[in-house]
């Protein structure tokens, strides 16, 4: 199996620890260095070479739908009337993403520097041996983010879920590759895709991915200081 060619982007979801910057808005449509996040989301895929792409939305969802209206390869997945989280809002969409089989997810609330991580799940995805390949950063370089890691990986990137008490470990970076098949046999409409990967973690088929570049999660407004610092001494290092 090729890598896939199809994108969900999760722009759902109620940005509440972000505060009064999501009174009016969506959070994918905060700004971090001059451009919404979803945009930020959107040039990734186009680096990727993605053309075919679904952007779910729940909250607030008018001025992140306008911002979007036009745009070719995407379509819009309305969660009503209750938000369906992460693996429930990728079970509706599949339709829009060509049906069954390997979709790339990305979150919208995250910025990144170094090598696209879209284009490295690709180089690195090998259906014979995986189910879902995560991308990951250390605890120590995840921006913004307060977690001590969800993962552990073995030396050939099989995945486990880290222990509460155990070492640091890889936090998820919201970037992955994932098969879909599983999604019809959770019976909840609306439910988590830790749900399905801890099924593939127990088949032994989940495996991770070390970004080697930066990644700033902007999830409260503090890290949107951290991206655009982030992004900027990436700047300033290229130039």
């Amino acid at each position: 199996m090729p890598s896939p060619d199809a994108l969900m982007i999760f722009a759902a979801g109620f940005g509440t620890r972000m505060g009064a910057l999501t009174r009016d808005r969506p959070k994918p449509m905060i700004e971090v260095a001059g451009r919404p996040l979803i945009d930020h989301a959107l040039a990734l895929a186009e680096g990727a070479g993605i053309a075919r792409m679904a952007v779910n939305l729940h909250y607030r969802p008018e001025p992140l739908r306008a911002h979007l209206a036009g745009r070719p390869g995407i379509r819009l997945s309305e969660e009503r009337p209750e938000i369906l989280d992460t693996g429930g809002g990728l079970r509706q969409a599949l339709p829009l993403l060509g049906g069954a089989g390997a979709v790339f997810t990305l979150n919208s609330d995250a910025v990144w520097t170094g090598p696209n991580p879209l284009t490295a799940l690709a180089a690195a995805w090998d259906p014979a041996r995986m189910d879902a390949l995560l991308m990951l950063v250390p605890a120590a370089r995840a921006r913004g983010h307060a977690g001590r890691g969800d993962f552990l990986a073995d030396p050939t990137g099989r995945l486990v879920r880290r222990d509460a008490d155990g070492p640091e470990g890889l936090v998820y970076t919201g970037a992955q590759i994932l098969r879909t098949g599983t999604l019809g046999r959770v019976p909840a409409r609306a439910f988590s895709l830790n749900t399905v990967w801890d099924a593939m973690i127990a088949a032994g088929r989940a495996f991770g991915l070390v970004h080697p570049g930066g990644w700033a999660d902007v999830g409260r407004p503090d890290g949107i200081a951290l991206a655009e610092a982030m992004l900027a001494g990436a700047e300033a290092a290229d130039g």
